[in-house]
């Protein structure tokens, strides 16, 4: 931005005349006078300039009388009339002559004014001024009567013709409305408003006349001095609002003007604006400002500046002038979105309905407008093989997430979800944060019984001696839930026990224990019913029945089992399905005790030969051994010692110690008397 000065000149044309002050003036002449004798100044004011302002006068007729056009030191045309030829009162006592002022215009314009002469009698002696040029002044706003100054003139003639009277000339009459004079005195005083800034001086012409009409005249300069009564004015010339955040600095913002139409250290002006803004003022040309960026805007701190201008003067006192402008700052996209968090954790339970909002994010952009309208999307990816977005989705204007599908706990924990924000700017700029959803578990999954296996084709019974202690472990009841949390916290109990419980399952553990001793009266079998409960709300549970047998011997057993039958008895073939059984246990038993032995016989000679032949004896220990300590390698509750006699009815099953649980099963429908007999040393495993 550049700034030059321009000067307009207006070019005038005549239009305006010459014009008089008065339309008619009246004179009185001694008969005496002499012939040269000056009897009037005269000026006429032409409102044009140049050619065609006031160029001359004219006088008619010119018996009398002639005329002498003069300028004055502002350059004004006056005219001056002087006595041509000598008066004779007796012939003509009044004269009438008429002043014409001709202007320089094409046509030509011009404006007359009617003389009238009285002539007098003699007056010899003129009033004499003591000084040729009076100079005075007078401050300006000078209040009304102060004394500008005292001229005086003297007249040597006696009496009324040496009576003098002061006056202010008809010449420039419009300038001396400020001033008065007294027409005795001479005293000039302030009559009106003087303000140095319309007019520095004054030139006033002084007329001194005595009764018998003659005059003399003077000059009075009257400068003007200058107060300091004027404060600065601003202008703006130029003004940019808004303004890009992004203007480099030293960008021009505005331009002003400061004036002072005081004059000399009073007009003198000093600008400057706030502190504490990106902004410097500089001076270009006189009584120009330039307003500049100083430094990086950020419309985000500031959205706007209020720059106050303050121009102070020099003079004394001080005045000074403020103007305070606003401007704006506009935005541009840099900034992104920012969200809350950078990572989020929300919760759903599962089973939702599809569509249901369960969370909701928000990011705030620090923009304004379009660059701050923020936009929310998934960022694709995948979870278990399947994209993001076929689990969850998002509101593009609201943040909202919305579940695609219904969750399932036992499939579904936990879900992470990218979420990207982005702004409308050009180009458009974003951020990202996670959501992390957790998959909150319901109760909708029952207690799954893991042991004793359920089957409807069998009983399982476990077997109790009659001997057993308080305390005795029975079985355990082993059951897991899907679910998580107080969902899948586990409690056991009994269903429907007797007056005389001989039984009870630990609450916390599934542990069926004996609570007293077993006495002639309880039944050999019994049926427990084991309720498995959940703590969820509402809870869910499941149901076991566990099959006991109390026996402390081998016939016993299989004349009550007889009795374990699901809604049917057994038929009278199984007496002998479980002779066939047990006599197919015989042969394998024998079978294999003699294979043991035979191989025990072959090991023992090898190591002979070995010995004789001083060979290293590896010892050699076949799969699977077993020691006869009674720890034994079946993973069942209970080992048994058998004792087999050729009458199998009769055989004894001899309880050994309690290493691990011995499970008893039976056909329910006696087809399958013995499934399966495992021995491992002396110590045998007896599945029915």
């Amino acid at each position: 931005m550049h700034l030059h000065s321009i000067v307009v000149e207006i070019l005038d044309v005549n239009d305006n005349a010459p014009v008089f002050k008065e339309d008619e003036i009246q004179l009185e002449i001694l008969e005496s006078a002499l012939p040269g004798t000056r009897i009037l100044q005269e000026s006429a004011t032409d409102a044009d300039v140049g050619v065609n302002a006031l160029q001359g006068y004219t006088l008619f007729p010119t018996d009398n009388f002639n005329i002498k056009t003069k300028t004055s030191p502002s350059g004004s045309k006056y005219v001056e009339v002087y006595l041509h030829v000598p008066l004779d009162r007796e012939k003509e006592d009044t004269l009438t002559l008429t002043l014409t002022a001709l202007d320089g215009g094409n046509p030509q314009k011009s404006g007359s004014v009617k003389i009238s002469i009285v002539v007098l009698d003699t007056n010899d002696n003129v009033p004499v001024f003591t000084q040729l040029i009076y100079k005075a002044e007078v401050v300006e706003n000078a209040a009304r009567g102060s004394m500008v100054t005292e001229i005086s003139a003297t007249d040597a003639d006696q009496g009324s013709y040496g009576q003098v009277t002061y006056h202010f000339s008809r010449l420039l009459d419009e300038k001396s409305e400020p001033f008065a004079i007294d027409e005795h005195t001479g005293m000039i005083t302030v009559a009106g408003d003087i303000d140095y800034e319309k007019n520095r001086n004054y030139e006033l012409t002084v007329q001194a006349k005595d009764q018998g009409g003659h005059m003399d005249s003077t000059k009075v300069i009257i400068d003007v001095i200058d107060v300091n009564d004027n404060a600065p004015v601003i202008a703006l010339t130029s003004f940019s609002s808004p303004i890009s955040e992004d203007s480099p600095s030293g960008t021009t913002v505005a331009i002003i003007n400061v004036k002072d139409v005081d004059s000399g250290n009073n007009g003198k002006v000093e600008c400057s604006i706030n502190k504490n803004i990106p902004f410097i003022i500089q001076s270009s040309l006189k009584n120009y400002y330039t307003v500049l960026t100083d430094g990086k805007l950020d419309r985000e701190k500031n959205s706007e500046y209020n720059i106050t201008f303050t121009a102070i003067d020099k003079g004394e006192p001080h005045l000074s002038v403020n103007k305070t402008v606003n401007i704006k700052v506009s935005d541009i996209n840099d900034n992104a979105p920012v969200f809350e968090q950078s990572s989020y954790s929300a919760s759903i339970r599962e089973n939702n309905p599809p569509g249901i909002s369960f969370y909701s994010v928000s990011a705030h952009d620090m923009d304004s407008n379009q660059n701050a309208r923020t936009s929310y999307f998934l960022i694709e990816s995948e979870f278990s093989g399947n994209p993001v977005s076929s689990y969850i989705s998002i509101n593009a204007d609201s943040g909202a997430l919305h579940a695609v599908r219904a969750f399932d706990y036992e499939q579904t924990k936990v879900l992470e979800v990218h979420i990207k924000a982005q702004d409308g700017g050009s180009p458009p700029l974003s951020s990202n944060a996670t959501v992390r959803v957790v998959i909150l578990d319901e109760n909708d999954n029952a207690p799954q019984i893991l042991y004793p296996v359920q089957s409807s084709g069998s009983v399982v019974a476990e077997i109790v001696p009659r001997s057993a202690d308080v305390g005795y472990l029975v079985s355990k009841v082993v059951a897991v839930d899907v679910d998580s949390g107080q969902n899948a916290w586990l409690s056991y109990k009994l269903h429907k026990p007797t007056d005389r419980p001989l039984f009870e399952v630990g609450a916390q553990n599934g542990e069926i224990r004996t609570i007293r001793q077993v006495t002639d009266k309880d039944a050999v079998k019994q049926k427990l019913t084991v309720v498995v409960e959940d703590n969820g709300q509402p809870s869910r549970s499941a149901t076991v029945n566990v099959n006991v047998a109390l026996a402390d011997s081998f016939p016993e057993i299989l004349s009550e089992f007889t009795d374990f039958t699901h809604d049917k008895d057994y038929n009278d073939n199984l007496t002998f399905y479980l002779v066939l059984a047990l006599a197919v246990v015989s042969i394998l038993f024998i079978s294999s005790l003699v294979v043991i032995i035979s191989v025990k016989i072959y090991r023992w000679r090898q190591s002979r030969v070995l010995f004789q032949s001083n060979l290293p004896v590896i010892p050699y220990y076949p799969p699977h051994y077993a020691d006869t300590t009674g720890t034994g390698t079946l993973k069942h509750v209970y080992n048994y010692e058998v004792c087999m006699t050729t009458d199998s009815r009769k055989s004894d099953i001899k309880y050994l110690r309690p290493v691990s649980q011995s499970l008893l099963s039976v056909d329910c429908d006696g087809t399958d008397t013995l499934t399966s007999a495992q021995k491992d040393g002396y110590s045998t495993l007896l599945s029915f």
